[in-house]
């Protein structure tokens, strides 16, 4: 009788073992915390592990942003991620920063819009980009989106990152340090409103950095993949509105990841995007036709969904 209930004790075991073994967990590659990428990939990841069935499960993962996250696909260390629409097409033809070799991936959806946050305390002497010369900024994580856009910005400028103080933080340790008067300055590229930048809000009062007569224009016309954004006063509690350079968002994974599989995660993300949005403030900006005009083509899971 033991042999027998030893011998269907193994059998369950063995059988359990096998259905854990077909769940395959997905890692979603996000941002440093303190911006909108984390927090999106959690929501994303608990529809996921709510809706897409038994054998996919997803956890979110801290990165270094945007940048970073088309190699993390690269390598597989990662398999689902999300970058903005600039950089998803220099990855893909392998420029700028991937010009190491174009990454083999696609578009999965169209997410939310990232603005490039340029604040500073009320009370400051830095009024634009002009005035950051010698001052200390953080700059957000290396390999980080925020990074990206310093680099287009500054030349515009007749700047380099020579001619600030940089300090590579998350965004939530560099609007700490901005609160703490550390820093002169803090950016971060975020959907809004950014978990950072709310939490330096709670303790002072903000203003964002503006843009000099032209410049906006000028970086507006060089790269047609950016567009203006105003961020209202009421988000952060500042005196005046921000008008501030965004750039949309988007899901990627690599071409090698089953069509089933992307099917599922679609689905029960944009099945359930009243929920989305119910959990995730920067979700309420998410319009699902955008995944039609994305910069880079969608993967052939994603294009079954969004072309039904």
């Amino acid at each position: 009788m033991f042999d027998m209930i030893k011998s269907a004790s193994l059998a369950c075991g063995l059988l359990l073992s096998a259905t854990f073994a077909q769940a395959e967990e997905l890692r979603i590659g996000t941002a440093s915390l303190g911006g909108a990428f984390y927090p999106m990939g959690q929501s994303i990841s608990n529809l996921v592990n709510k809706y897409a069935g038994d054998d996919i499960s997803m956890v979110p993962v801290v990165t270094g942003g945007s940048v970073q996250n088309p190699r993390l696909i690269d390598s597989g260390e990662v398999e689902i991620a999300i970058t903005n629409n600039n950089l998803a097409v220099l990855a893909l033809n392998g420029k700028g920063p991937y010009k190491s070799g174009a990454i083999d991936m696609s578009a999965v959806a169209a997410l939310h819009p990232s603005v490039l946050h340029m604040i500073v305390l009320e009370g400051s002497d830095i009024k634009t980009i002009e005035d950051l010369k010698g001052k200390r900024v953080a700059v957000g994580p290396a390999g980080g989106g925020t990074l990206g856009f310093m680099n287009f910005l500054l030349p515009l400028h007749d700047m380099s990152m020579d001619d600030i103080v940089p300090s590579f933080l998350s965004y939530s340790d560099g609007f700490s340090q901005l609160s703490d008067g550390n820093v002169d300055a803090a950016f971060a590229l975020s959907g809004y409103p950014a978990g950072a930048v709310m939490q330096a809000a709670a303790g002072n009062k903000l203003r964002f950095i503006d843009f000099s007569d032209g410049i906006l224009d000028k970086a507006l016309e060089k790269n047609g993949a950016f567009k203006p954004v105003e961020i209202p006063a009421d988000v952060y509690g500042t005196a005046e509105p921000g008008t501030v350079i965004g750039v949309n968002n988007m899901l990627i994974v690599p071409n090698s990841l089953s069509a089933d599989v992307v099917e599922k995660i679609v689905t029960a993300v944009f099945d359930n995007l009243e929920e989305f949005q119910a959990e995730n403030a920067n979700a309420k900006q998410i319009d699902p036709a955008n995944s039609l005009n994305l910069a880079i083509p969608l993967h052939e899971g994603a294009a079954r969904y969004f072309n039904k």
